[in-house]
């Protein structure tokens, strides 16, 4: 994939019409991804790149508190040396900001795009859970249908919970269990029963099933999708 590096617009030659070659390439390919409904990772790629150009155009020397999940100590520091080298030099300056303005007004609807089409992918789910819950629904199983496939995968999930500076933020971890052939007794009910019976370790799991109407890339789109939904459901039923 023509991925972007965190510091692309500042890195080898910074001459306009080469890094604007770059970006294109870029998005024409995750451009080519979303007309076949494959959101992740490019999706969070797009916004991390927006907020980053974003972020270097109005305070340079403030990346770390803004992006910690993805930048080094190394790549701030090179974005700091960066910048002190260049705002010594307007001609330069000038480059960078051009580059910019053109990054962002391109992105801005590339995000756009992705974003309809994840509002797409979240009406067509439908989330429900099986049996009588437990009082402590953040760990237990997903039952996964993906539209008109035949199978129900299973997946055990945890809700984890991570403090931010100003709030809690959720998140959610999950790991492939097994699949049903969906029939008669493999109804979700009757896959929560097989479940209590082969993993003794959830005596009186958490159980819900997450169905979508329409056939989508499992991993990219659905089950990012609907571990999501998944956490913004248990979070307000909590």
């Amino acid at each position: 994939m023509n991925s972007l590096s965190v510091n692309w617009f500042i890195e080898g030659s910074v001459d306009f019409e080469r890094k604007k070659y770059q970006l294109l390439a870029y998005l024409k390919q995750i451009n080519q991804h979303f007309h076949k409904t494959r959101l992740y990772p490019d999706l969070n790629d797009l916004v991390f790149h927006y907020n980053n150009l974003l972020k270097f155009k109005e305070n340079k020397t403030a990346l770390q508190k803004a992006f910690p999940e993805r930048l080094s100590h190394a790549d701030i520091e090179a974005v700091k040396l960066t910048y002190e080298k260049m705002v010594k030099d307007d001609s330069l300056m000038h480059e960078i900001e051009t580059i910019i303005g053109f990054s962002l007004n391109k992105l801005d609807p590339a995000i756009a795009e992705g974003k309809e089409i994840y509002d797409f992918v979240e009406s067509r789910l439908s989330i429900e859970p099986i049996g009588v819950l437990p009082l402590y629904p953040y760990q237990g199983y997903l039952l996964l249908r993906n539209g008109d496939e035949r199978s129900t995968n299973v997946y055990e999930y945890q809700v984890t919970i991570f403090e931010g500076k100003d709030e809690k933020y959720r998140g959610i971890n999950t790991a492939f269990i097994t699949s049903y052939e969906r029939s008669f007794v493999y109804t979700p009910e009757g896959i929560k029963n097989d479940l209590i019976v082969r993993r003794r370790e959830f005596p009186n799991p958490a159980v819900y099933h997450v169905e979508s109407d329409i056939t989508f890339p499992l991993e990219q789109t659905l089950l990012p999708l609907a571990k999501r939904s998944l956490v913004k459901h248990i979070s307000t039923a909590a």
